[in-house]
Formats: C-alpha cells, structure tokens, sequence
C-alpha cells in the first residue's frame, strides 16, 4: 500500500499516516522524525492525494503540480523565498510551474502552503509524485469514514 501524506488543518509541515486508532489516526510528523501524535476525527486531515489546483481550464490533481516543480527546481528545494516574496513574486514563479493557474481562485497563501510542503518532501527524500496520486480503493480517509458509519448502524 502506498505511504499516505496528509495535512491537518491548524497543525503546521506534513504527516504520514502510521496506523488506525479507535478515535482517529495515529500520524508521524515528516519534519521530526518519531513525533507521533494522534489525528481525532475532529481534525480537518486531509491527503495530499485529494487536492488539486484550479487552472482556468481544470482542475489538476498536486502531483501533478508538485512534480512540475521539481522538474522547474531540477530536485532541489525552491529557489524562491515564499515567506518574504511578494503576492507579484509568488504570482510570477508559480505562472512558470502551472502557467494556466486561475489567479482569481488561486491565493497567495496557496503559493506559499505549495512551495512550503514542496520543501518539506524534497528535504525528506519523499520526491516520487506519482505515489501522491489515489489507487481505486486505496484511500485511508474514505475507509475511516465508512468506518465511523458503521459503528454508527
């Protein structure tokens, strides 16, 4: 099964998911190595695998995007700095890595938030995109609900 890599809404970097609980899941920080802590179903966890970006034509899945990126970077971490580059700045890189972006759906936030969890998977080795992208029935969070639906029955 692929490695699954999340966000947490409210929680900053990236996780990879390590196991079930009975009220959530277990996560692993991908900055700090062996920083588990739980995900509660509260949590806003999504998987990178489930976003996308808005181009003025489609949407198009992150792997896409992030491999763009990289191919944009030649594998190294980016080149801009995304915490002191302006909205034109942002704007003007991300245009040579998904010319078509809707710059009215797509926000400076989003720029940055893509440049900083490009960074951290580059750092981490994790470089392959491709295993980003969903298989048919391989998506941990759809199980977790349907989990939670029939413990509800």
């Amino acid at each position: 099964m692929l490695e699954t890599i999340l966000a947490i809404s409210g929680k900053p970097g990236l996780y990879k998911l390590v196991s079930r609980g009975n009220r959530g899941l277990i996560v692993e920080s991908i900055d700090e190595k062996h920083h588990r802590m739980p995900a509660f179903s509260t949590d806003r966890v999504i998987s990178l695998a489930d976003i996308a970006m808005y181009t003025d034509e489609e949407e198009v899945p992150l792997a896409d995007v992030l491999t763009s990126l990289k191919n944009k970077e030649n594998g190294a971490v980016s080149s801009l700095d995304y915490k002191k580059a302006s909205r034109d700045q942002l704007f003007e890189y991300f245009g040579e890595v998904l010319p078509n972006f809707d710059r009215d759906r797509v926000y400076p936030a989003d720029v940055k938030k893509l440049i900083q969890w490009y960074n951290i998977l580059i750092k981490n080795g994790l470089d392959d995109f491709s295993q980003l992208m969903p298989t048919a029935g391989d998506n941990i969070l759809d199980r977790k609900e349907e989990e939670k639906e029939e413990e509800a029955k």
